[in-house]
């Protein structure tokens, strides 16, 4: 079975002789660099690039190529040599592409010699850098791993040579570019685009960053027309707020803007030829006949993807921004419709003579009939775009993994603790106004980035039903144990460790799941005391992890050192945290996701007032999530506001507790 790695992970390597294949669908430069304990590089004998090919033990390309293999023998590595990094560059003064962000992002897989894929890494996340360290095998006690690394340099070869410490850095950075600058008229060009079976969905927006906007459309004029992606001719999107994007950045409404919506056209094509992908589509699934006059039936897992997994995630992020293309281009049309009327009542209106008589109630009978005509034409266009999405939904929610299904999901009767870390979790739902029924699963990729933030106030109930401070703080608390018990259940036994922090003891109930299946760190901290420990013992971790990694030596942990991934689920803050606390706490928020500790609060803002301004960027760094439906969220696209609803157990269901008992059975096993 492949491991498909994410940056920083690492994987056992169970051969010694290797290939390392590429996939960039772009020309660039492949090469490795031989490295010592430290990563040092001793001198350019130590680096095969296309000028000298060949070392002991490795082979790399002669040229600049879309796709590459590397040849590796470990066996045949010199005593010295405890680090091999695979380099990714692209080539300069070709005319190529000057940056990875402008390219698509290179695939790297390690096989065997009969070419079974072992593990694999999409290097991705680049965007200024020319230079990329994508994969790196390294020795430990006698045994060899394999990491991905994927750590860019804007600088090109260069700079990524100075950082291993080549002192000729500069010189052989000059050398490769003129090999390969020879050479490029022997490079693989990129595979044309297939003209059919492409079933990605990308963005078509310039920007993906949250809350952005345009101008709204004016009142007495017509604004330009994107169409719906579904084919209806609709006005541009007026503005509208800007929430926090539920995949993106950013922390509450109305802290930025919105682009207009993103154009296509023609309806939804559940083949998609038109959107394309950086990764090889596999065989698309085989979908059932359309009957004649009517759109083709939805498949689930017909996205691009490596795997089945990826395919459903890309899927399922295809019909989050169709939905959000759709419903604003019927919002911009019925915009237009409104501004249309108006300017032709004010017409009537500024004429005298057609105040007297029919003439100006015939006008404004007029006026809103075509204004009625425009709604119903978009609000057509718009049910039947929800249909097909709602069909695709129909298909796609049962055959979700567990990681990315509702607890209702007959996947988690089937459940069985994983042996790799899936690519993202589902935390919610979301809708729009205009399809409520209509529910598309909120998936975030792991390990996660930012921490997340559970509101136990009065203002996360949308309608204000929730008065009762009471019922509303032990509802975000059941959400956070289900956030919680689902990253519990996506990760392989031993390498998600979660700690609870209440120091009332006032979580007791809805931490009971939790607690009675002995799947937490230790008891849930309380008072003062506790609190400190906790704290204590996760900035330390924070600590001692950065320090191996800016000393340049990740591996070198003390003996019996957790690796795992730690959560930390922090309840009615800020009762029983002094300043200290408040300030470890800010630490873990801003310096914890990069070295794999993270952090789940569960706290009103309100209650929290006294501290101020201190505790603003503790909030931002953290992704609000509510425990009922709100709509906070935004796309980012448009700035929709989305309302999210939160992914709890059903009631009477036994789910939560027999998956939570399958991974302390797992993690006594591993232990």
């Amino acid at each position: 079975m492949t491991a498909e790695l994410v940056r920083g992970q690492n994987h056992p390597l169970s051969q010694s002789r290797l290939e390392i294949r590429v996939s960039a669908g772009t020309p660039m430069v492949a090469a490795a660099t031989l490295g010592d304990e430290q990563g040092r590089i001793h001198g350019v004998e130590w680096v095969a690039h296309p000028g000298t090919p060949t070392l002991p033990g490795l082979e790399v390309s002669r040229q600049a190529a879309a796709d590459h293999r590397l040849a590796v023998d470990l066996d045949a590595m010199p005593e010295a040599v405890h680090r091999i990094s695979v380099l990714l560059a692209l080539p300069i003064g070709v005319g190529g592409p000057s940056r990875f962000g402008a390219v698509p992002a290179p695939f790297v897989a390690v096989t065997g010699l009969d070419g079974t894929e072992l593990v694999s890494y999409t290097v991705a996340g680049l965007d200024s850098e020319s230079a990329v360290v994508a994969l790196e095998l390294y020795r430990r006690q006698d045994a060899w791993k394999v990491r991905a690394i994927g750590q860019g340099y804007a600088g090109g070869l260069a700079d990524l040579f100075t950082d291993q410490g080549l002192a000729q850095a500069g010189q052989l950075a000059g050398g490769i570019n003129e090999a390969v600058a020879q050479g490029v008229a022997r490079s693989v060009p990129a595979p044309p685009p297939r003209p059919d079976g492409d079933r990605s969905r990308q963005p078509a927006a310039p920007a993906l960053g949250p809350d952005q906007s345009g101008p709204a459309s004016a009142p007495n004029s017509v604004p330009q027309q994107p169409t719906s992606p579904y084919g209806t001719q609709s006005p541009g999107a007026s503005g509208q707020p800007a929430p926090q994007s539920p995949y993106q950045g950013g922390n509450g409404a109305g802290d930025g803007a919105q682009q207009p919506a993103p154009t296509s056209g023609g309806g939804i094509d559940y083949s998609h030829p038109r959107r394309q992908t950086s990764a090889p589509p596999p065989p698309p699934p085989t979908a059932p006949p359309a009957e004649p006059g009517r759109p083709p039936q939805p498949v689930a897992g017909d996205a691009t993807g490596w795997s089945m997994e990826e395919r459903l995630y890309n899927q399922v992020w295809g019909m989050f921004e169709d939905l959000a293309r759709t419903t604003a281009a019927y919002r911009s049309a019925v915009d237009f419709a409104e501004s249309r009327m108006d300017k032709e009542l004010d017409q009537v209106l500024s004429d005298p003579r057609s105040r007297i008589g029919g003439q100006g109630d015939a006008a404004r009978e007029a006026a809103q009939a075509r204004h009625t005509e425009l709604v119903n034409q978009a609000r057509a266009a718009l049910d039947r775009d929800i249909a097909q999405l709602t069909a695709e939904s129909e298909v796609v929610e049962p055959a979700l993994p567990p990681a990315f299904a509702r607890w209702d999901n007959p996947a988690w009767h089937a459940y069985r603790v994983p042996m790799e870390i899936p690519m993202a979790v589902r935390l919610g739902d979301l809708h729009l106004p205009e399809s409520a029924d209509l529910r598309i699963p909120m998936l975030i990729r792991l390990p996660l980035e930012r921490g997340l933030w559970i509101d136990s106030g009065r203002a996360a109930s949308l309608d204000g039903s929730f008065t009762d401070a009471h019922d509303l703080r032990r509802l975000a608390m059941d959400t956070a144990v289900a956030h919680a018990a689902r990253l519990l259940a996506v990760y392989p036994a031993g390498e998600f460790t979660v700690h609870v922090i209440d120091p009332a003891g006032s979580g007791a109930q809805a931490l009971a799941p939790l607690v009675q299946t002995g799947v937490l760190a230790g008891p849930p901290a309380a008072g003062a005391a506790g609190v400190a420990d906790v704290l204590a013992r996760l900035t330390e971790r924070v600590d001692l992890i950065q320090m191996a990694l800016r000393g340049g030596a990740p591996d070198a942990l003390p003996p019996g050192f957790d690796t795992s991934q730690q959560l930390l689920i922090v309840n009615d803050f800020p009762h029983g945290f002094d300043d200290r606390a408040v300030t470890q706490l800010r630490y873990l928020a801003d310096e914890g996701p990069a070295v794999g500790v993270h952090l789940m609060m569960v706290a009103d803002r309100e209650d929290a007032a006294g501290y101020g301004p201190l505790l603003d960027p503790l909030w931002r760094a953290l992704l609000r999530l509510t425990a009922v439906p709100d709509d906070h969220l935004a796309d980012p696209w448009v700035g929709h506001a989305w309302t999210y609803v939160p992914p709890l157990v059903p009631p009477g269901s036994q789910v939560l507790q027999q998956v939570l008992a399958q991974v302390a059975a797992a993690r006594a096993k591993h232990w």
